[in-house]
């Protein structure tokens, strides 16, 4: 039985986050990672051509400050998220083409919808980031979704489409499904509604030089090969006044203290010994996991950029709500990305392979033109199929969760602490959070 200071379980960025500041400390760590690869809900899928896609997340932006000091650490580079010329908006049947972030709407609906992002913007600034639950009127604004908040701020059926798309985009879910409380956090967590939703200046400035996984496989690299641990799923933790033991599928380690990094779900696969306080197994029971399905179609170059257009649509019509260029840097292809969120997300899965690839290209070539159905390749992914996130991009908290289970979701159990990008104040379900959950937890460990 083998043994170290610490046990991280999960090999994302937040598991490798923490394991380089307790590397750094002289502290002995094994990091055991279910899957056969390193970066959690980070995945880049490269081609024989060169080309490559992130199948997970993909973007960083300003004030992401940690994760670009690890990308300058580890040598990767960045470049910025193509967005010149104008976008393409579908609606009722009709393409328009238009500059900005907000489409071309009537100007009633117009009016609203930037009521609605002031109003929420405004809204957020009261949370109170490292307690939400102790924010001024937390459980009038928990007890109710936002939804219920859309429907009473925002009378015009236009621009509430329209709001419920860049909601589907930043949660990847239903309105109806998350906390006002959540959505105010989370919006307050990535500074306001507008950097998450936009490209210049925003959660989706830039991409990363060879893909958003670079970094975290030079991270492991560095580590070693006897410090991250694959294909090792971890099944019990069990502690007592001598430390921790960590058993799997023929293996059991031991150490000090273990640092628990995984989504929500994988966590609640786990057996503890003694078991998790009741608080804290109601909060992991009631967090849902996003859902959403990054659809991609690769082609000789990106040919929608001769007639002015950046790649980014969007449409409450249809599966493909929203679009991006993912095109390289040198634009030797030409990749888009198309999201299908949420509840529509649900739906894509039940579709076969076919149909999914059918339904994608035709949102493509209603934006782009014919061009757009024949690509080179086309390739789509869900982490709702991955058994260890079900899920993407982050948990989301539905009504009630936060002020009813919310203080449980960093208070260590004993031995045991807890990362990952849901338990982060500042960038919330973004990389940035991850690997800032991951720094807290080891610094919380070192500092006894």
């Amino acid at each position: 039985m083998s043994r170290a200071d610490v046990i991280i379980v999960g090999a994302g960025y937040a598991g490798l986050a923490a394991a380089r500041i307790l590397r750094e400390a002289g502290k002995s760590i094994y990091i055991l990672e279910a899957r056969e690869r390193v970066g959690g809900r980070v995945h880049t899928q490269h081609f024989d051509d060169g080309s490559y896609i992130d199948l997970g997340a993909a973007w960083a932006g300003p004030t992401q400050d940690r994760l670009y000091d690890l990308a300058r650490t580890y040598g990767v580079s960045t470049y910025p998220t193509y967005d010149e010329g104008k976008s393409t908006q579908f609606f009722r049947g009709k393409i328009k083409r238009y500059t900005g972030l907000i489409p071309p709407l009537p100007p009633l609906a117009l009016l609203n919808l930037d009521y609605a992002i002031r109003a929420l913007n405004r809204l957020s600034r009261g949370v109170n980031l490292a307690a939400p639950w102790q924010s001024p009127h937390a459980a009038r604004l928990d007890a109710q979704t936002l939804h219920t908040w859309m429907r009473r701020h925002i009378p015009s059926p236009t621009a509430r489409r329209f709001f419920q798309i860049a909601v589907e985009a930043i949660w990847a879910a239903d309105p109806a499904e998350i906390s006002l409380l959540h959505a105010l956090f989370y919006t307050r967590s990535g500074r306001d509604l507008d950097t998450l939703m936009n490209i210049r200046n925003g959660a989706q400035a830039e991409r990363f030089a060879g893909g958003a996984q670079s970094i975290a496989l030079r991270m492991a690299g560095k580590l070693g090969t006897e410090a991250v641990q694959l294909g090792r799923p971890v099944r019990r933790i069990e502690q007592d006044g001598e430390g921790v033991r960590v058993s799997g599928d023929g293996f059991q380690l031991q150490a000090d203290h273990v640092i628990v990094t995984v989504p929500p779900p994988a966590v609640r696969q786990m057996e503890f010994y003694p078991a998790l306080p009741a608080l804290r197994m109601q909060l992991l029971q009631r967090i849902v996991m996003g859902s959403v399905w990054k659809t991609f179609a690769v082609y000789e170059r990106p040919f929608w950029r001769d007639a002015g257009l950046n790649g980014l649509a969007a449409t409450p019509e249809g599966y493909v709500t929203v679009t991006f260029d993912n095109s390289p840097p040198d634009a030797s292809r030409g990749i888009l990305m198309g999201f299908v969120l949420g509840r529509q997300a649900m739906q894509f899965s039940a579709l076969s392979p076919e149909q999914r690839r059918r339904e994608a290209l035709d949102a493509f070539t209603r934006f782009f033109g014919p061009q757009a159905s024949a690509p080179m390749r086309y390739v789509d992914h869900s982490f709702s199929e991955d058994t260890w996130a079900q899920g993407c991009y982050a948990g989301v908290f539905p009504a009630g969760a936060w002020t009813s289970a919310g203080a449980a979701l960093r208070e260590p159990h004993g031995r045991v602490l807890w990362a990952g990008t849901e338990t982060s104040e500042v960038w919330n379900g973004y990389l940035e959070g991850a690997i800032r959950s991951g720094e807290r937890a080891a610094q919380q460990l070192l500092a006894g």
